[in-house]
């Protein structure tokens, strides 16, 4: 028997149990150890701080559904892995011994990079349903006194459609309260240009995005980096297209919600041979880590170089169905393991995301999701906003039934098909 422990209980974490419970030999153990007793649908959150949504309607009780499978449910933070003791150590003491460590903690949140940043500080957050929650109060006294708004990505940052899906969804339920034109609103970007993505682009991401921010009246700032948010202002400094400084800004604000930059959490932090220097999980093709091949790392929380070089840092993003095929390739790489054999799974790195804009929205699909790629497409239109609520309720369905399918399966081919009746 082997004691097989994944760390982290969001997207990953869940579908990773479901499907290593599958491929595991029957008297195998498996553990999932979260610092969240919940899962909570992540892609909904942008819904929930504009009362949209309700956080129990995006949340589901991961214990039970998790015993369903036959899978030990530990709901009590990593507080330090010891990778050379194969233990991990939890925060209330507790120590863990494992055969295979499976880490899925996705990030940690690097508000403190920047002065006055975050929800302990002026901005509001997406990034945890905690933080909608929160950002939804806000949104209710700033709708009763309405203002200047300012959205958008930090330098650093690597996940940048949620920040465009926030800004078309406050923007829309603006227009419906009939206060869009008491409401100036600038998005700051660390990318080159709107649309790029992190991913250099997809399709026509550039001309389409540009084109709706036009449309909607949202001006636009590139190549920006946050200095300091005070209250009510926040000073933002423009770069060219060398990195040199272009421009300073201060812009006032009466609400800002801007995505941060990523690190890896505390309990891998700075463990040589396993981290790089932001402490994301270092992997190899099979998703195992060199120096402690009995640890896979999967989702947001592995290191990825970034897709170009660009005057102000971005990041990679890690979206579902790319973190899924990473899950699909190491239930069975474990497996292999499990029975004395090298592993020959590879997560397929495509890319595919359905961005909603509040009564229309945005999608795109990139095969692979880094470029050159053989599919590299980028649409919007109201179909898009009616799939993501559709995804939304199919998705939930999946993880209370504690399905081990790759819910992101489905959807990738209908948006295929869709691609195909559009002629693209």
């Amino acid at each position: 028997m082997a004691h097989i422990i994944i760390v982290g209980s969001g997207l990953g974490g869940m579908t990773m149990a479901f499907e290593m419970r599958a491929d595991a030999r029957p008297e195998d153990r498996i553990t999932v150890v979260s610092n969240n007793p919940k899962f909570h649908f992540v892609p909904s959150n942008p819904w929930v701080a504009v009362d949209w949504r309700k956080r129990e309607e995006i949340e589901v009780e991961a214990g039970p559904v998790l015993e369903k499978r036959n899978i030990d449910f530990i709901p009590v933070g990593a507080k330090r892995l010891h990778p050379e003791r194969n233990q991990l150590e939890l925060d209330d003491g507790r120590v863990l011994d494992y055969d295979f460590l499976i880490l899925s903690t996705g990030p940690k949140l690097a508000f403190d990079e920047i002065e006055g940043f975050g929800p302990e500080g002026h901005t509001q957050s997406i990034c945890h349903v905690d933080h909608a929650v929160t950002a939804e109060k806000n949104w209710q006294q700033f709708v009763a006194d309405p203002g200047p708004i300012v959205v958008g990505a930090v330098q650093g940052a690597s996940c940048f459609g949620p920040a465009y899906e926030f800004a078309m969804i406050m923007e829309t339920d603006l227009r419906r309260r009939k206060l869009r034109d008491q409401v100036p609103m600038t998005f700051v970007t660390s990318e080159p240009y709107i649309g790029h993505l992190g991913l250099g682009g997809v399709g026509d991401s550039k001309g389409l995005m540009e084109s709706m921010f036009r449309s909607k009246h949202i001006k636009s700032i590139c190549n920006a980096k946050v200095t300091k948010v005070e209250a009510g202002q926040m000073f933002v400094t423009e770069h060219d297209d060398e990195g040199k400084p272009k421009k300073e800004h201060v812009l006032p604000f009466k609400y800002s919600m801007l995505l941060p930059a990523f690190k890896g959490v505390d309990a891998v932090f700075g463990i040589e041979g396993l981290t790089n220097p932001r402490g994301f999980i270092l992997i190899d093709q099979y998703q195992r880590n060199p120096k402690y091949p009995n640890i896979y790392g999967i989702g947001v929380c592995v290191a990825i170089p970034p897709v170009e070089a660009t005057p102000i840092p971005t990041g990679t993003p890690k979206t579902g169905y790319m973190i899924e095929s990473m899950v699909t390739a190491t239930a069975k790489n474990v497996r292999a393991a499990l029975d004395g054999r090298q592993p020959t799974e590879k997560a397929t790195w495509n890319a595919i995301c359905l961005a909603d804009f509040g009564d229309g929205g945005a999608a795109f699909v990139a095969l692979p999701q880094i470029p050159p790629r053989n599919v590299n497409w980028f649409g919007e239109g109201k179909w898009v906003h009616v799939a993501k609520i559709g995804f939304e309720k199919y998705f939930m369905h999946k993880i209370k039934k504690g399905n081990s399918e790759t819910f992101y399966e489905k959807l990738i081919l209908d948006a295929m098909g869709i691609m195909k009746l559009k002629g693209k």
